[in-house]
């Protein structure tokens, strides 16, 4: 019986009896794995969060991540002894900050800012779209929310994932999991919350507004003639003016227009792009993800503030669709050359799923209506311009102190 009773302590059995919330983010963390492997959300940032969750809560497995002011002051080796493998890389790799820019280098080095520099005017309401983050920061003050947690939550907003994630650590790393889930299924919810935006704003008239046919009647009067040679000095020179007017921002932006400016200048730096977009991008993504999935235990993830984070984070999203559309219909009043307010609807950082499905919408409502390359203007823009506003918050608020 001595040895029975050995085996049985042994075993995680017991400590899940004694702790029966660890069982229902076990549960969640197989639906996460379900929609990531299954129904394809996100499955390369999902997946890895829902096994970092499902690691976390098995008691007795220490892989768990606990936010403890004491391990900041600890050598690797002496968090890895008293907190286990995953307090190591959580405070080496995203705690310091380090995981969101390789990120956005990665994701420079597959954008192509192209379509933005031929429609430059359309990208203005990629700014326009970020309205979502800041109508819900002020909700969220005046619901209880710190500034910082309100700041980090209205980030969702932006939709990008490792923007959200890059505020959160610096401004409240107590909420990182709950944001870092909200910001990425909403994400993955693109092709259900555009349709549900538009559907209640936008007329069939302004749906078929033909971007094609008005740019016959309204060519433009400026054409780029060497595109890439704009293209190249495009990051430089943009890189320069966020560097002198939000610093704050330049760990996302700078490493966004480094990762572009390698995949432009071409073969002479293929081997950066390639590391740049592949190796060191699929790297940070697994270790984001697991670290980000192994803080949602069931003591920082089940309450009260969790659901409002996941209800302010869709309003959030919403509010930023339809803030890109309305400056789209005020636009057009006093233009003679209109827009169509789907591309407003594109101001998010999630490229190219928002442009997709902008331009599926056109097509149904009239097949010739191809405004793809148009959408991706506002689409591009939305991610620099969801990081500049992060940068703005950062920038005012990280040393904020309650008077």
């Amino acid at each position: 019986m001595d040895i029975l009773q050995e085996l049985y302590e042994m075993t995680a059995f017991g400590a899940l009896i004694k702790e029966p919330l660890s069982i229902v983010m076990l549960l969640l963390s197989f639906v996460l794995l379900y929609l990531g492997i299954h129904k394809r959300f996100e499955p390369l940032l999902l997946v890895p969060i829902a096994f970092g969750v499902f690691l976390a809560n098995f008691p007795g497995g220490n892989m768990s991540v606990t936010q403890d002011e004491a391990f900041a002051h600890m050598t690797i080796i002496e968090i890895a002894k008293k907190g286990g493998i995953m307090n190591m890389l959580y405070y080496t790799l995203i705690k310091t900050g380090l995981l969101p820019p390789l990120i956005f280098m990665g994701v420079g080095a597959l954008t192509d800012f192209g379509p933005m520099l031929r429609n430059l005017k359309l990208a203005f309401f990629g700014a326009a779209a970020q309205i979502g983050i800041f109508t819900v920061l002020i909700s969220a003050v005046l619901l209880g929310f710190s500034i910082k947690e309100a700041a980090a939550l209205g980030i969702i907003g932006g939709a990008d994932g490792p923007t959200a994630i890059y505020t959160a650590i610096i401004l409240a790393p107590e909420l990182l999991g709950p944001i870092a889930i909200a910001a990425y299924s909403y994400m993955a919810l693109v092709p259900v919350i555009i349709p549900l935006v538009v559907k209640y704003t936008m007329s069939e008239k302004e749906l078929k507004i033909n971007m094609k046919k008005q740019e016959k009647l309204f060519p433009n009067k400026i054409k780029i003639n060497n595109l890439r040679t704009v293209k190249i000095i495009f990051p430089i020179a943009l890189g320069t003016i966020v560097s002198l007017l939000v610093p704050s921002s330049v760990p996302l932006i700078g490493m966004l227009l480094f990762g572009n400016l390698i995949k432009e200048i071409g073969t002479d730096t293929n081997r950066l792009f390639k590391a740049a977009s592949e190796t060191i991008m699929n790297t940070a993504t697994i270790f984001l993800g697991l670290c980000v999935g192994a803080t949602m235990t069931a003591a920082t993830f089940l309450n009260s503030q969790t659901l409002m984070i996941v209800v302010g984070g869709f309003l959030a999203f919403a509010i930023s669709i339809f803030g890109g559309i309305m400056a789209v219909k005020v636009y057009n009043i006093f233009a003679k050359k209109k827009i169509n307010p789907l591309i407003g609807a594109t101001g998010l950082s999630a490229v190219p799923m928002a442009s997709r499905v902008a331009n599926d919408i056109a097509l149904k409502y009239d097949p010739s209506n191809h405004i793809l390359q148009y959408a991706m203007s506002s689409n591009i823009s939305g991610v620099i311009g969801s990081a500049v506003a992060a940068g703005v918050l950062i920038s005012t608020l990280k040393d904020f102190v309650p008077g």
